[in-house]
């Protein structure tokens, strides 16, 4: 039974979220306190994700998330009453994985946890990747390949580790490769609250994407940016 480590102050809401999980089959601890999360996580090598909330009453979740980040890169969701869309991309830049607002849906938080369980579940069986040296010697024939059922793009043969976002905007480049997508087309058919998202947090995840992308291959850059336009893809893509 998979292990998710709850960190939430207000006991009606861990309770939901205790309920919503343990109904999916996770076994559930919970903290309320930051720093008692924290020696948990350093004692404990089980746990398979954290659900963070940002205001605790011992510390700020962003700054554990940033302690966590030191010793672990176990996936994290961001808990917050905040609806700012600054905050989002504070959480992100220092390394959660997703990031959901209250009030919110338990089901829909859920299924957050599953979909990010199961793109690191699928990371990790994939063979191992190659050296750079090789993946310059034979490039395979398609430079993407998005699987739709899995939720999971390839880049040169090799499976990205990508968040939720990351995913969903690298999906939307990909449909039409070399078009120029502005910012608000992006923000517009990417996130479900369009209307609460800034151009930057677009940029924040365009700067990831490619972080990731050069992980695999280090001279290259297939996402181009157009100065006052948006951004553009390059390369060949085969769908499954």
């Amino acid at each position: 039974m998979k292990k998710i480590l709850l960190v939430e102050d207000e006991t009606a809401i861990a309770d939901t979220v205790i309920y919503a999980l343990e109904t999916e089959g996770f076994n559930v601890k919970w903290h309320t306190l930051g720093q008692d999360a924290l020696a948990d996580l350093q004692q404990a090598d089980d746990y398979v994700l954290i659900i963070l909330d940002v205001g605790l009453p011992d510390a700020n979740g962003f700054d554990i998330c940033k302690q966590i980040r030191h010793f672990s890169d176990i996936p994290i969701i961001f808990l917050t009453a905040r609806n700012e869309e600054i905050d989002r991309i504070v959480g992100l830049e220092i390394g959660a994985d997703d990031y959901v607002t209250k009030p919110f849906s338990p089901r829909e938080l859920s299924t957050r946890v599953k979909v990010i369980l199961k793109r690191i579940n699928h990371s990790s069986q994939q063979t191992p990747a190659q050296s750079t040296d090789k993946i310059h010697d034979s490039i395979p024939a398609k430079t993407f390949v998005v699987d739709q059922q899995r939720a999971v793009i390839s880049y040169l043969g090799q499976s990205l580790d990508l968040t939720r976002y990351e995913f969903l905007i690298l999906k939307k480049l990909l449909q039409q490769p070399e078009r120029v997508f502005s910012r608000e087309q992006i923000i517009s058919e990417v996130w479900s609250e369009p209307h609460a998202s800034m151009d930057r947090a677009v940029d924040t995840h365009i700067k990831t994407l490619r972080q990731k992308l050069k992980q695999v291959k280090s001279d290259s850059d297939p996402i181009k940016t157009h100065r006052g336009l948006g951004y553009s893809i390059s390369g060949s893509i085969n769908e499954s």
